[in-house]
């Protein structure tokens, strides 16, 4: 008994040490990786250029392993936009600008169905289609009378914060959501291939139902026209709003990274005399700078859409 307890001690204290072994290379290779000192030349691996190579890499398949996994297709725009996120947004954003809620109608989501699934049998992307139909058209289809109405379009918006976000930002849109005098709305999100790409629309009909039997159609309609977005800033904000947990996580790793480049740029007085001399001086700031664009483009190219 006591050569076997001898046995497992002796084991044990192995296991501790190969343990305490794998922890210390890890801490090295990890310090090597980020942190700029002596044994690393003050330029830590991971903002080298094979570094920055892994990093994109990283990001970027990020994004395509996610849109892969949620649409079947890399370059594909998940969206988790639904009838009654929009409803509830609107409506909130309505009694903000102390308006009246809106109701849902079943005959305007039906026209606003056929109007999504018209752009993509059509492959336009317009309030007008090719062939000069209107909007207000849709509403006849479906029997839905009214004194005035309204359309709102949006395209690849992955939530309902982003569509509400550019459509309030933008003041003919906004117009349509906050009009007191409609009193009806309908919503239709439709997925399907435009130009030749997977694509997600979003429209809104806003309209106030007819107060006689008999209704131009054609004259009390209100189109939306352009984001009218002021600056790039604004554009970024509504962008903001359609980030994805992709898209999250990439940010977060390029936010590392541009720490570890601020940190190296600190201790660039301890490069060598050589590097000291030449651009390489002030390659931590460089990096940093090149980090965050490569953030801005990830936002753009995956967190925005089209109004």
């Amino acid at each position: 008994m006591f050569y076997i307890s001898n046995i497992v001690k002796a084991k044990t204290k192995n296991s501790k040490k190969q343990s305490k072994s794998i922890v210390r290379r890890v801490k090295h290779v990890v310090k090597l990786a980020v942190v700029p000192h002596k044994k690393n030349g003050f330029r830590p691996h991971l903002i080298r250029y094979y570094g920055i190579i892994a990093i994109v890499f990283v990001v970027f398949g990020l994004q395509f392993g996610y849109n892969g996994a949620k649409t079947g297709n890399v370059l594909g725009v998940e969206s988790n936009i639904s009838v009654s996120s929009l409803l509830n947004q609107t409506n909130v954003y309505r009694q903000e600008n102390k308006v009246g809620y809106l109701t849902l109608n079943d005959k305007l989501n039906k026209a606003a169905y056929l109007k999504a699934q018209d752009m993509f049998a059509k492959q336009y992307w317009a309030h007008d289609s090719p062939d000069g139909v209107q909007p207000w058209k849709w509403l006849g289809d479906v029997g839905y009378n009214y004194d005035e109405a309204g359309e709102n379009l949006a395209k690849n918006f992955s939530t309902t914060n982003g569509v509400m976000t550019a459509w309030i930002e933008s003041p003919t849109h906004k117009a349509n959501i906050i009009k007191s005098n409609y009193k009806d709305v309908g919503f239709a999100v439709v997925s399907g291939i435009l130009d030749k790409k997977p694509a997600t629309l979003v429209v809104a009909l806003y309209a106030s139902p007819a107060s006689t039997t008999v209704v131009n159609a054609a004259s009390g309609f209100s189109e939306s026209t352009g984001m009218g977005q002021s600056n790039a800033l604004t554009q970024f904000a509504v962008a903001a709003q359609s980030i994805t947990p992709a898209v999250m996580w990439g940010l977060l790793i390029l936010l590392f990274a541009v720490a570890v480049s601020v940190v190296t740029h600190s201790n660039r007085q301890k490069l060598s005399r050589t590097l000291r001399r030449s651009w390489y001086r002030h390659h931590g700031i460089y990096k940093a700078i090149g980090f965050m664009m490569l953030g801005l483009v990830i936002v753009y190219l995956y967190g925005g859409g089209q109004i």
